[in-house]
């Protein structure tokens, strides 16, 4: 398609309403991906929307977004905490608020010269990777069950130049692969959206983004947390922090599990939208 960066994004905008019905979120969806397909910075398609180029894969591109594939898994990455992370079917797409998650881990992981991290639920290897690069003096070690997203993780931590240790394990078992370990820092985004809401969720989501990293069953909806906060009992050094990304309807319920476990200073925070999203503990120094 040879036309106006504008026209363009009008285009794309235009094909995909039936799937993001917020105007806004379309036109940011477009505009990355004119970015992506010509291959330069989204501040030139904003600031020069005028100008005539030619995208001839742009109508392909265009057709994969109008069945709800995501733009990440059509140009294989996405950006997150300033890095390019590869992703694909078979790996969760970083979220944005995620970050401030990785932002908090920093801080709580600074107190430590030679700080010990361990990632739960690794995926793409996003957490465990921003965390080695913001800290080089760290040692972080990552789990997840999925030997695809282990996979990915692996190819992160190369392009990246960024040294992890990734493990396959399972967090909801003994977790093996950990015996006599300990560490300063656990942080872990895990599957916490109940199936029951999976109907109300768009297609670009419950078509491609891995089940198993999203849902767990509404008569559990603790599962996970539950689990990491009983490795973390032994896995975390005393005083040693626990932080989790966690569904905004459980928020309460789950930093009310980590106290009646004997966790401390709990706290409890908000994302960029006002959301509760976040929680950090420490494990008692008692």
């Amino acid at each position: 398609m040879k036309a106006r960066r504008n026209d363009i994004v009008n285009y794309i905008c235009s094909r995909i309403e039936h799937i993001y019905d917020e105007p806004n979120e379309r036109r940011n969806i477009a505009q990355y991906t004119v970015a992506a397909a010509e291959g330069v910075d989204l501040a030139k398609v904003l600031i020069w929307y005028d100008e005539e180029v030619d995208l001839p894969n742009i109508e392909h591109i265009t057709d994969e977004l109008s069945q709800g594939r995501p733009l990440q898994y059509i140009i294989g990455k996405t950006e997150f905490c300033g890095l390019d992370f590869a992703v694909r079917e078979g790996v969760l797409i970083p979220r944005p608020e995620t970050e401030e998650l990785v932002e908090w881990a920093i801080k709580r992981a600074k107190k430590y010269a030679h700080a010990r991290i361990l990632d739960l639920c690794t995926g793409s290897g996003c957490i465990a990777i921003s965390l080695a690069n913001a800290l080089p003096q760290a040692t972080v070690t990552a789990i997840d069950l999925s030997s695809d997203a282990l996979a990915v993780a692996r190819e992160n931590c190369t392009s990246l130049n960024t040294a992890v240790e990734l493990l396959e394990d399972d967090v909801l078992g003994d977790l093996p692969t950990l015996t006599n370990r300990e560490f300063d820092v656990i942080v872990s985004n895990p599957p916490y959206i109940p199936r029951s809401e999976q109907a109300m969720m768009r297609v670009n989501v419950t078509r491609y983004e891995p089940e198993m990293a999203l849902f767990v069953d509404d008569s559990t909806p603790l599962l996970f947390y539950e689990a990491i906060a009983r490795h973390a009992k032994t896995l975390l050094r005393r005083g040693g922090s626990l932080l989790f990304e966690v569904h905004e309807s459980y928020a309460t319920a789950t930093a009310e599990m980590l106290q009646a476990m004997g966790f401390e200073k709990v706290i409890l925070r908000k994302d960029f939208l006002g959301k509760p999203r976040m929680i950090c503990c420490q494990r008692s120094q008692r």
